[in-house]
């Protein structure tokens, strides 16, 4: 008897560097785990880049984007999503589609669903009609986003959120309770742990890995790294990744602290966890009050998983975790109280250091690890379906 079609619809998967790419990588593992031939519609990275899909069937589609390779911004999405709507139908009908976000390729599955009478399931990490409204979008896009956003979740035999933040927002939208499942969220704990190389740029060092956009307002570690720097010179800030808000912390870093932050661009993950592996201390922010303060960035499971603390800048979700879990310092957002945590992240004497690295990744392995969260998804998404 053939095997049960799985076919996700996402304009990033792996090998792109990214959470998203991670986390449907795991999910559609778990899927082939559980015996359903996994079919991914994809696009195709950019450059030269190594292609394991392992045991899935990926179709890779060229698509535009934006000046850092990003698929970013709604002409890009629209160079996916519409090629993807006949890649999709013109398929062998599948058993379940699956969605990523953004709301429109999830609208191009919802049309996709109803014209080959599927299920399909709506993987959400967060809300992309509040993410629009907090980055300060025209109130007009904002409203069609809504309804999009709401007509596609509402549509889905079930809504998968990755924290119980995402699951009160996905209500606001109309969704039945009861088709949203959680699922958590976490990291690849094979490839960020404690052991391999560690890189250190300098005494001490701080390192912020991931996405740079205007939401997370990651120009106050830059900020605090120069008050830091006034006790210690030595002190370096690594930057690893891209987004909106990059230019403008190049030229903050070049006003404020010259010579001591490094903008390394997008690193494959093993690299990253090396640079993690070697700092003083990791560093998250959400900027307070724009609607994201409900979010658990995957960076501070990226950085615990390598056995570093945590320096979160914000207010809100994350905040309670680093606190409640002992996961690293939680001042807020303010400048000198992120350079006050800096300069109790130096301080750190080594038995204490060892100790806390033990305690990180033992909650993180317990706690946040990302196959855990991909096997549930898929078992979630399953059921909800009513196949396998």
């Amino acid at each position: 008897m053939p095997k049960q079609t799985v076919r996700l619809a996402t304009r990033l998967f792996a090998p792109e560097v990214g959470a998203a790419a991670f986390r449907l990588r795991v999910l559609c593992d778990a899927f082939a785990d559980l015996g359903f031939e996994v079919e991914v519609v994809t696009t195709r990275p950019r450059g030269e880049v190594a292609l394991d899909d392992g045991r899935l069937r990926v179709s890779r589609w060229p698509v535009l984007r934006d000046e850092n390779g990003n698929v970013r911004g709604y002409v890009q999405y629209l160079s996916y999503d519409i090629p993807a709507f006949f890649r999709l139908l013109l398929r062998r009908r599948p058993a379940l589609l699956v969605s990523e976000p953004p709301p429109t390729t999830g609208l191009v599955v919802r049309l996709v669903a109803a014209l080959q009478r599927v299920p399909y399931v709506y993987y959400a990490a967060d809300v992309w009609s509040d993410a629009a409204a907090s980055t300060g979008a025209p109130a007009p896009l904002v409203s069609v986003l809504r309804k999009i956003e709401s007509w596609v979740l509402r549509g889905a035999s079930a809504v998968l959120a990755v924290s119980t933040g995402v699951a009160d927002q996905l209500h606001g939208l109309g969704v039945d309770p009861h088709r949203v499942v959680v699922v958590g969220n976490g990291i690849d704990t094979s490839t960020f742990s404690p052991e391999g190389e560690a890189v250190r740029a300098g005494d001490p060092t701080f390192v912020y890995t991931g996405t740079m956009s205007e939401w997370q307002g990651a120009d106050v570690f830059i900020r605090a790294l120069a008050r830091h720097r006034e006790t210690h010179p030595g002190a370096r800030l690594v930057f690893l990744g891209q987004g909106s808000d990059l230019p403008h912390l190049r030229r903050l870093a070049e006003e404020l602290a010259p010579g001591a932050v490094d903008f390394k661009g997008v690193v494959p993950p093993a690299v990253a966890a090396e640079h993690l592996r070697g700092a003083t201390a990791a560093l998250v922010s959400i900027k307070p009050g724009l609607g994201y303060d409900f979010a658990k960035p995957t960076k501070i499971y990226a950085a615990t998983a390598c056995g570093t603390p945590v320096v979160f800048a914000g207010q809100g979700a994350s905040q309670e975790l680093v606190t409640t879990e002992r996961l690293g310092w939680a001042p807020g957002y303010g400048d000198d109280q992120v350079a006050a945590a800096m300069a109790s992240a130096a301080a750190v004497g080594d038995a204490e250091r060892l100790e806390t690295a033990q305690h990180v990744v033992a909650w993180t392995q317990a706690h946040a690890s990302l196959s855990a969260a991909g096997s549930a998804a898929a078992a979630a998404a399953v059921t909800a379906a009513g196949i396998g």
